[in-house]
């Protein structure tokens, strides 16, 4: 056995590779967080909609979901047990990986850049109208709503409309460079809350701290157990993208018939 990349996914693999390097050259340009901003703003929705998504299926509820202009968040929720508080925990920066990697098996699976961009746009639209909205009206949680609600409406119309206008080629590229950015910024997010999460760090709130005072375990134990796993999905997403098994044939020679 050997592996190989395939022939059909060579041109997929391209892709990626140039929406990669698009966004390492914008980290060497002064000025260009401007262009990926809205990028950045995607990746927090994805991460507070992981909280909040992992909050329901524990049995939870959401108060609030809001993003800041500085593109962090706050995800509001009910805690549950100790196995709850973990899974809630933990699905920010672990979902903010799931979804990237499952942006490049999408386009593995050859299925339409435009139907992705516009699951994408409902997804972030369903976020911001019942969990940064309706929510947060009902508890009294309303300081976070006008730029949660502003940034979630366009990257809603912004979505939807490259789903709508740009060529399949565009929209497939914009893909690809959705799914760098939400990998990139997951892993560039953990690297953070790693060095947060030091003991010689100053106390500062994070996941990996609420982990840490719901299960007694240290948030550096958590961050490095987040980053184990998010290495893990990607390396598993990488593998489905470009590589198959080729089996070689049995044979030391080459058959010829006579």
């Amino acid at each position: 056995m050997r592996l190989s990349i395939n022939r059909d996914a060579r041109p997929q693999a391209m892709t990626l590779l140039v929406a990669a390097a698009i966004s390492v050259v914008l980290w060497f340009i002064p000025f260009a967080e401007v262009l990926t901003y809205p990028f950045r703003i995607f990746v927090t929705f994805i991460h507070e909609g992981g909280h909040a998504i992992a909050a329901l299926l524990t049995g939870n509820s959401v108060a609030a979901l809001s993003v800041a202009m500085n593109a962090s968040g706050e995800t509001y929720t009910t805690q549950g047990g100790i196995i709850s508080q973990v899974l809630v925990s933990s699905a920010g920066y672990i979902g903010s990986m799931i979804f990237g990697a499952l942006l490049l098996v999408l386009i593995r699976k050859t299925v339409a850049a435009r139907i992705v961009l516009l699951g994408s746009a409902l997804m972030i639209f369903t976020l911001t109208v019942i969990f940064g909205l309706i929510k947060p009206l009902f508890w009294g949680a309303l300081s976070g709503i006008p730029f949660t609600l502003l940034a979630g409406a366009l990257l809603s119309i912004g979505l939807v409309l490259v789903a709508r206008f740009a060529s399949a080629k565009t929209a497939s590229f914009f893909v690809s460079f959705l799914a760098v950015q939400c990998i990139l910024n997951s892993l560039l997010d953990l690297k953070t809350v790693f060095f947060l999460s030091s003991p010689f760090a100053p106390p500062i709130s994070t996941d990996a701290v609420n982990m840490a005072n719901a299960t007694g375990i240290p948030a550096f134990f958590w961050a490095v157990t987040w980053i184990v796993l998010s290495l893990g999905i990607l390396w598993l997403a990488m593998r489905i993208y470009i590589v198959s098994r080729d089996k070689q044939s049995d044979l030391p020679f080459e058959d010829i018939s006579s």
